[in-house]
């Protein structure tokens, strides 16, 4: 599932919703979503690509606008509390 692109609307910020509601899709025995991808980076948004190189911030996206490591680790945590105990079953 891609947690970024149409599915934020292209907002770094809504994709832990995203992620949030595609795990309770999983509760909800949907078998289908198999795994998720996020725009992540270790700054939040992104930039454009300045003439002088020097002026690029590190960590920061030059494409997609992006979750930061901080907000991204979150997410992933909160995940796998709510999916823990219901991916080992899945199995099989």
């Amino acid at each position: 599932m891609d947690c970024s692109h149409a599915n934020s609307h292209k907002n770094p910020r809504l994709q832990p919703l995203v992620l949030q509601d595609c795990a309770h899709q999983i509760l909800r025995g949907n078998r289908s979503i198999i795994g998720a991808m996020v725009e992540s980076f270790l700054e939040e948004g992104s930039q454009p690509i300045p003439a002088d190189l020097t002026t690029l911030r590190y960590g920061c996206s030059v494409t997609d606008a992006c979750l930061d490591w901080d907000d991204t680790a979150t997410m992933l945590r909160e995940t796998r509390v709510l999916l823990k105990d219901h991916l080992p079953k899945r199995r099989g």
